[in-house]
């Protein structure tokens, strides 16, 4: 298993819900962080308090939809002189639920895949090379379980869009020690989940994180947190390098 104590991980959407709940539980492992909202204002709050849990923060804010935002905040990060080890890209846009489906309009694509797909893609070509370069990384994209649901096309479809990224890019690092795969929380009760959803934010605890820690050089898989609900990370990583397969023919 991965010992984060004294590594850095970036968070996207870190300052509420599951990305809030990320960001303790890695600095409760000791991970040191740089933490991404939409605002400065939220970053530094949620910086301050893995602080106060003993580990070193930044804070870097974007609007993920804003691509130039995007480059701009890897710019800021490169210019902080630590080495991201690990990238959770957790932010996220559900931008509607269509009833009259036939009627989606397009705008839900374009900045439902701006958000879901793009930026995060855009961080995974960013690090990777870095982490090649030094030996070892872990990027985890989280996905989402919605299917033949039409009333979410733009959201599903821009997930579906980013698990395709995620094991293309995983075919090319498999068997190294970068590895990039899937999380999904689950149906949660958070901001983008609703409150009628049958999961608490807590049941993601600790499997969102599992791809960070577990060590068996696969990637493509989609760790999905609700497979570990109730685990300590130990048994969580256990679970995962025994039971989750890379995809890949070998």
């Amino acid at each position: 298993m991965v010992n984060v104590k004294g590594r850095w991980a970036l968070i996207t959407g870190a300052s509420r819900g599951i990305g809030r709940l990320t960001a303790k539980f890695m600095a409760e492992q000791g991970c040191n962080l740089v933490l991404h909202s939409r605002t400065m204002e939220h970053s530094e709050k949620i910086a301050e308090e893995v602080r106060s849990l003993g580990v070193e923060a930044y804070a870097v804010c974007a609007e993920l939809s804003d691509l130039d935002a995007v480059r701009k905040m890897l710019e800021t990060i490169d210019a902080l002189g630590v080495r991201i080890d690990i990238v959770m890209n957790n932010a996220g846009l559900q931008i509607a639920y269509r009833t009259d489906y036939y009627s989606t309009p397009v705008s839900d694509y374009t900045e439902s895949f701006k958000i879901n797909t793009i930026a995060p893609a855009m961080i995974c070509y960013h690090f990777i090379p870095k982490m090649i370069e030094a030996g070892f990384g872990r990027i985890l994209n989280t996905t989402s379980g919605i299917a033949l649901e039409p009333e979410q096309a733009g959201y599903s479809a821009s997930k579906a869009a980013l698990d395709k990224i995620t094991v293309d890019l995983g075919s090319k690092v498999e068997g190294t020690d970068v590895m990039i795969n899937l999380t999904d929380p689950g149906w949660c009760r958070t901001d983008l989940g609703g409150p009628h959803a049958p999961n608490s934010p807590e049941s993601a605890i600790p499997g969102i994180a599992v791809g960070a820690f577990v060590d068996d050089k696969k990637s493509g898989r989609n760790l999905a947190a609700q497979h570990f609900t109730g685990m300590t990370i130990e048994e969580a990583v256990k679970k995962a390098e025994a039971e989750f397969d890379s995809p890949y023919q070998k």
